[in-house]
């Protein structure tokens, strides 16, 4: 373990963003430090040379991780206010995990621990971990907010190379719609909360402005490229299939088929308007996030 970044001098008060250079945690910074700066942001990593970058443009670097409970004792200082972004690690606990960031935080006696969740109406296996998590927050007695994230247009944006091969959007969510929105929009809204007032022990139900099925997604990567690309729905037990023949893990291709089986049913569809309301800002298209992937 290299000399504990988190033991040097600080400012009171910091932005503490865990997970800090996944994708969504890099937007949260990137968009922190238009806003604060850099020396009251905190990130908060487990590769210290991936954030290089960050700590070049003056943000604190932590070196932490949810599997080594000690890497997290003094690290937080109260007053801060720090946003939990939920594990990836599906295999390793994740409600254990996220627990020792609450514990830490509750002993530092933080000023808001902000945790990107799943939506309420969200019943798939994939919700159990953030269900779980917020309970163990909401017992903690800290003061909270849930920011119950959506789904992200990158979820399918960025699987665009075995739909332009085969021409063939496929998945097993029926005619199901999601209200999905891209994952500077979900940054925007953590950014608001971390930066504003009056976000204590509030839930915050977050999708995009507009509701849309696989149909409609296959017709506008077909304008876009101008390839014939059809939506071809499938069973649930086939998209797992095709999924674990993809390279996935046989537990997370069931997880992954259970979300299409709630898009199905309508539970990704989250149309209560907070996170337009809390950017400020009408949410991406997805027609913007199909062509920045294109063109990416």
């Amino acid at each position: 373990m290299p000399d504990t970044p988190h033991a040097l001098r600080r400012p009171p008060m910091s932005i503490v963003v865990t997970g800090a250079t996944g994708h969504l945690g890099r937007l949260v910074v990137e968009q922190l430090l238009e806003k604060v700066p850099a020396e009251r942001i905190t990130a908060v990593v487990r590769t210290p040379e991936k954030a290089a970058d960050l700590a070049g443009r003056g943000v604190r670097i932590a070196v932490a991780d949810y599997n080594a409970p000690e890497t997290f004792d003094g690290l937080f200082a109260a007053g801060d206010r720090v946003l939990l972004i939920s594990g990836n690690e599906f295999d390793k606990g994740r409600v254990q995990q996220h627990r020792v960031v609450i514990d830490a935080a509750e002993a530092a006696g933080v000023a808001l621990l902000a945790y990107t969740s799943a939506p309420g109406s969200l019943t798939a296996a994939l919700a159990d971990d953030h269900r779980g998590t917020e309970e163990a927050l909401l017992a903690s007695g800290l003061p909270y907010t849930l920011l119950r994230n959506g789904w992200y247009h990158e979820n399918y944006t960025e699987q665009l190379a075995p739909v332009l091969e085969h021409g063939a959007v496929v998945q097993a969510a029926g005619e199901g719609r999601i209200s999905s929105a891209s994952r500077a929009d979900y940054a925007a809204a953590a950014v608001a909360v971390l930066t504003g007032e009056g976000h204590e022990n509030r839930t915050y139900e977050l999708g995009g402005d507009q509701a849309w099925g696989f149909a409609e997604f296959a017709a506008e990567v077909s304008r876009q490229t101008g390839k014939e690309i059809d939506y071809r729905p499938v069973s649930v037990e086939e998209y797992q299939g095709i999924l674990a023949g993809a390279g996935l893990p046989g537990p997370l291709a069931a997880i992954l088929a259970g979300v299409d089986a709630s898009i199905e049913k309508g539970e990704l569809v989250v149309d209560s308007g907070d996170l337009s309301r809390l950017t400020g800002r009408p949410t991406t298209p997805l027609a913007d996030s199909v062509a920045a992937a294109l063109e990416g």
